[in-house]
Order: structure tokens, then sequence, then C-alpha cells
């Protein structure tokens, strides 16, 4: 797939929510967004962004997991102009979806952060592992909780920082890349 190609062709956060959430969805996307909030060192890494990274979001407004975390990802956004964030619908979009599935699905959110070329740089989506931390202590068997579960109260910081790494190791990958420090002269 020409990912940036299709990545032109997607949506913004705003664009995304007015075409696909239904007014009960965008308010939940809204109650979400306002409770994400970053620490100082997170603005500060984010505002030290050099690279350009454009990203591919494929999500369901009507996804809980999407409602938990791509509002994340818009504050993110907001936070520092390098971000280019761009939303596909999973199932108006299932070139999208098929070429981004998790564990053999069309799993959302599923994210795709590239090189300002579009060269891929790393996936990442479905959850973090401290929401399947989470989820797994509910658990009860074989398959019951294994003492890593984060507190309940600090499960959306831990899920804020788990994606904050994703899009620092990839602009870590971006500002040592050879090939882009040739290009940019530094």
């Amino acid at each position: 797939m020409d990912f940036l190609t299709k990545w032109s062709e997607g949506l913004s956060y705003d664009e995304f929510l007015k075409r696909y959430a239904s007014p009960d969805q965008f308010g939940r996307w809204e109650a979400m967004s306002r409770e994400v909030a970053l620490t100082d060192a997170q603005r500060t890494l984010l505002d030290g962004f050099q690279r350009d990274m454009l990203v591919i979001v494929v999500a369901g407004a009507w996804c809980g997991d999407c409602i938990q975390q791509c509002p994340i990802f818009d504050v993110f956004a907001r936070q520092t102009p390098r971000l280019k964030i761009r939303y596909f619908d999973r199932d108006d979009h299932g070139d999208v979806a098929d070429a981004l599935s998790i564990c053999g699905g069309r799993r959302v959110p599923s994210v795709l952060l590239m090189a300002e070329d579009g060269a891929p740089c790393g996936r990442y989506g479905d959850r973090t592992l401290a929401k399947y931390r989470d989820s797994a202590s509910s658990l009860t068997g074989a398959a019951c909780p294994t003492g890593l579960v984060p507190e309940k109260g600090s499960l959306q910081a831990a899920v804020i920082q788990e994606w904050l790494e994703q899009f620092e190791r990839v602009q870590l990958m971006l500002r040592l890349s050879p090939r882009l420090r040739q290009k940019h002269g530094d």
C-alpha cells in the first residue's frame, strides 16, 4: 500500500468525528478529550519534536478503545505541529484496516507512524500494555491477574505515557536517521 497517498486521503480529528460520530458518540469523545492531561514533562517532550511525522489512525467512532485513546493523539497533535495525524474509519476504509490489522483482525485503534515522506517507522495499536493489564485483572482462573496491573487512578496516565513513548520512539528514529539528517543538513 502507498501509505503516503493514503495518508493524504484521511480526515483530521474534527472531520472524522463530524462525519462518523453520532451525537452521543461525539459527546463521549469530547468528554474523554477533556480528561486527557499532559504533564509538564510530556508537553516539553512534544515541544521538542524536530521532525514531521505522518500518522495514520484506523478507528471507529463507536469503539470504546478509540474513544479512550484517540483523544490522546489529538492532544499530542495540538501540542506540537510536528504530528500530522489523519483518521480513517475502519469500515469505510477496509484496505487500510486490512493493511494495519492486528492479531489477524481489523482491531481499532490501529496506528501507523511514518516519516515525512511516508516511510513506515512503527505500528502500534488496539490497546497499550497498561490497558491490557487492567483488562486481565478482571479475569479469574489460570489467567488471573499478574500483579503488574497499575492502580486504577493511574490507568489513564499510564496509557497516555505508553502512547507518548511510541510517538517519541519514532521521533527519535527520525531525528537520528542518516537519510533524514543528510536531507535536513543536521
